[in-house]
């Protein structure tokens, strides 16, 4: 036999799914099966807590007390900046390998690295702005008009100034 049940420990899942859907049980039910949890109802709260990331491939974070899970939306750099771009809806199943070539503001940078700056291992606010960038650069759009890796060298040499936090 395994160590007595203590209703008072916090369990932490991770998952990544598809924002706004319910993902499949299956793949739920042995992971939160096991903690005395319905995987049909935490596939209901998770597409209803990240409605707002309709279509977009997002982390999950379930912390489960006493048989409640809580939902938490974890967001990747990426998610962050294609939400930004404010793109329309696209069905995955039908629209594949899409280019996002739009145009996003500096402000929209900080606001990302502002939510991804205390999971981010970097020692300064800078570092987490040129991070972001790096990640803007792949997903192939441009910040005011200029490509990501031209403000990432002007972040580097001291032309541009980023804020404190």
């Amino acid at each position: 036999m395994g160590p007595k049940f203590d209703p008072t420990e916090v369990k932490v899942i991770k998952f990544r799914v598809v924002g706004g859907e319910i993902g499949a049980t299956s793949s739920l039910a042995p992971k939160v099966g096991p903690l005395g949890l319905s995987p049909k109802k935490i596939g209901e709260d998770i597409a209803k807590a990240t409605a707002d990331w309709k279509g977009l491939k997002i982390t999950v974070q379930l912390n489960v007390q006493n048989r409640q899970a809580t939902i938490q939306v974890c967001p990747s750099a990426a998610a962050l900046i294609i939400k930004a771009l404010k793109e329309p809806h696209r069905d995955r199943k039908k629209v594949k390998n899409i280019k996002h070539n739009g145009d996003i503001t500096m402000e929209d940078i900080y606001d990302a690295a502002r939510v991804i700056r205390p999971r981010s291992n970097s020692i300064n606010f800078s570092g987490v702005v040129r991070e972001i960038l790096g990640t803007a650069h792949s997903v192939g759009c441009t910040v005011d008009g200029e490509t990501p890796s031209d403000l990432i060298t002007q972040i580097q040499e001291g032309e541009l100034e980023c804020p404190d936090e």
